[in-house]
């Protein structure tokens, strides 16, 4: 059986890596919109 603190080491281990997911997720939805790169010089 693990010791009390190494199963709190591991909870905190899982929750900030939870965290860092979810903020990288949210980091990259919402960083610079999507644009068209190659625009017809013609329009």
């Amino acid at each position: 059986m693990a010791s009390n603190s190494k199963k709190t080491e591991m909870i905190r281990k899982r929750k900030k890596t939870a965290q860092a997911r979810k903020r990288k997720k949210l980091a990259s939805k919402m960083s610079t919109p999507a644009f068209a790169i190659h625009i017809d010089k013609s329009e």
